[in-house]
């Protein structure tokens, strides 16, 4: 098992440290045969050159828009609608469920051009509402918070209510500081979606100025023919440092809050 788990480690964290050891490397040493994993001499320009062929503070600032507006929009609609179908009397609440169940089973290549055929229709191409829009309505995302809403036990929105306490103040007064573990989970998988997806960007965004973090790489990097290859290798690791600080961070706060939950409960 110890060998098993060393070879993964080994296997993940290789093309990880390839990437990174190139951005420091020379021309000639990256494109050296056999190749070497640890760089002759330690070229740090390697980083301002890769800064200023690429407007990566403006790329950086459009991954985080989308990602931003989807955590919102996440919260807000999704969470809202998973906290009705789980802790109001609603009328064929189970039938509700499980229609929005069934569109997991839909390949996500279906619906691509009738997502961007409404939203031209509704005038939102090259806006960041095409991101945050489509985020309002994941099925799976609204299976993850009303399986938390579900272990949340309903005597305590019961005495809320007896105290005077609205639904919309049990949703956020109550239940999104209890979801605080699967609000932190979902905020990863948004921030990872809105930082590695480039084929969607493609479609609804159009100008250099509007595109997230991977159209830029992919357009003006990967397919850049003029660029030197240990420039590249240095974007490509500036463009890997945040996600690993933004997992960190949340993780610690998806400890934060199990162990809260647990002592809560």
């Amino acid at each position: 098992m110890t060998l098993a788990i060393a070879a993964m480690s080994f296997s993940m964290l290789y093309p990880i440290a390839v990437t990174f050891l190139n951005s420091f490397k020379s021309v000639v040493d990256v494109n050296s045969f056999p190749p070497k994993l640890l760089p002759r001499e330690w070229i740090w320009s390697n980083f301002r050159e890769g800064w200023n062929f690429l407007k990566l503070p403006i790329f950086m600032r459009n991954s985080f828009y989308i990602f931003a507006g989807s955590l919102v929009v996440t919260v807000l609609a999704v969470g809202g609608a998973a906290f009705a179908l789980s802790k109001l009397n609603l009328p064929y609440r189970k039938a509700i469920f499980f229609f929005f169940l069934m569109t997991l089973f839909i390949p996500p290549s279906t619906y691509i051009v009738p997502n961007f055929v409404n939203l031209k229709d509704l005038g939102l191409m090259n806006s960041y509402f095409a991101f945050w829009l489509p985020a309002g309505a994941s099925a799976f995302n609204m299976l993850l918070l009303k399986s938390f809403f579900d272990g949340i036990n309903n005597e305590i929105f019961e005495a809320s209510r007896i105290d005077g306490a609205s639904n919309w103040y049990g949703f956020t007064r109550i239940a999104l500081p209890l979801a605080l573990p699967i609000i932190s989970t979902l905020a990863i998988f948004l921030f990872s979606s809105a930082w590695n997806d480039w084929f969607w960007p493609s479609l609804v965004m159009h100008g250099d100025n509007h595109y997230p973090v991977s159209t830029a790489i992919y357009k003006q990097v990967i397919a850049a023919r003029g660029l030197k290859l240990n420039v590249k290798f240095a974007i490509l690791t500036m463009v890997a440092i945040p996600p690993m600080i933004i997992f960190l961070v949340f993780q610690r706060f998806i400890m934060r809050g199990l162990h809260l939950g647990g002592v809560k409960g």
